[in-house]
């Protein structure tokens, strides 16, 4: 980044907020023009730290850079000098940003996120922490706009935790004017000063975000019924506990059979099989948790092309 240029990062999906639509119909485009895009990002290098293991977070960041003529850089939080290990965030963070164009971070605290953020002089993109999932909110409007031809009157239902994916996911649906239920039990709510904000973003796009215990109400009239594990990465909560908690949440044919016959299903995945989601559905008809997963791809070129782009 030259001095004298203002840096953008996506730390939270209220970061892109106005690009947001522009970001969704750009990773469509992208998507149909695969191979065909040229390289517009040629001689720009993505620097990826990750404190947290990663399947497709990781695969769709370095093929997206790569397709779009540039390069990844992995890197190994353990094997770094950052934090602990001597080198402060704020340090890691200047320096970095002296090497590379961009950086992709997935981190467990949001705090260490935002500090990154906040001294790196490139645009620093989350690549989840426990508190949002910006890129995967991004990606999952890409499918929903994809399987339904937009949002507008749509009614989004997720079930389950209340946790970074639904935060994100909040904020998304209220930027493009879905109206969404956070149904989740209530000592697992999404965050309650995220909440609010969605609730005031949603009223604004003529949309409304609300919450909801009862699954079965919930689900009436659904267009999408969303999930994710009942048991995040990192949290303690015992199995059993989270299976007695969540199990009226689950996915199955029941709640299905309550949506709009035309419903899809979505996870974020990795998947739980039997218990967030049935396997009958998630090998379902209604399920559309595989191109969800590709779109993925899709959606960290969108957002490298906007925050890369010369």
């Amino acid at each position: 980044m030259m001095a004298g240029m203002a840096k953008r990062d996506l730390i939270s999906v209220v970061d892109m907020k106005d690009k947001w639509a522009e970001m969704v119909d750009l990773a469509i485009k992208l998507k149909a023009e695969r191979g065909h895009h040229g390289d517009p990002l040629k001689g720009k290098t993505l620097a990826m730290i990750f404190e947290k293991p990663s399947t497709r977070t990781r695969i769709s960041f370095d093929v997206a850079i790569t397709e779009l003529g540039g390069h990844a850089l992995y890197i190994d939080e353990s094997k770094m000098q950052m934090g602990v290990h001597s080198e402060t965030v704020e340090d890691t963070a200047r320096v970095m940003s002296r090497f590379v164009h961009g950086i992709m971070y997935r981190a467990y605290d949001y705090k260490m996120m935002d500090k990154f953020g906040e001294y790196a002089t490139c645009p620093v993109i989350s690549g989840l922490d426990n508190l949002e999932h910006p890129c995967q909110a991004l990606a999952d409007m890409v499918t929903i706009k994809e399987k339904l031809g937009g949002f507008r009157g749509k009614k989004l239902v997720y079930l389950g935790d209340g946790n970074n994916v639904c935060n994100s996911l909040l904020y998304a649906a209220a930027i493009m004017g879905i109206d969404m239920v956070a149904c989740c039990p209530a000592v697992r709510m999404p965050n309650a000063e995220i909440m609010w904000n969605a609730t005031k973003i949603a009223e604004e796009n003529g949309s409304k975000i609300i919450a909801s215990h009862e699954p079965e109400k919930a689900c009436v009239d659904a267009d999408v019924l969303y999930t994710d594990t009942w048991i995040s990465m990192g949290d303690t909560t015992p199995e059993a506990e989270a299976i007695k908690l969540f199990q009226a949440y689950q996915i199955n044919d029941r709640l299905l059979s309550i949506a709009k016959p035309g419903c899809i299903v979505m996870h974020c995945l990795p998947a739980h099989r039997g218990q967030e989601v049935t396997g009958e559905v998630m090998d379902g008809p209604h399920s559309v948790v595989f191109d969800q997963a590709e779109n993925r791809l899709h959606a960290q070129k969108a957002v490298l092309y906007t925050l890369l782009k010369d």
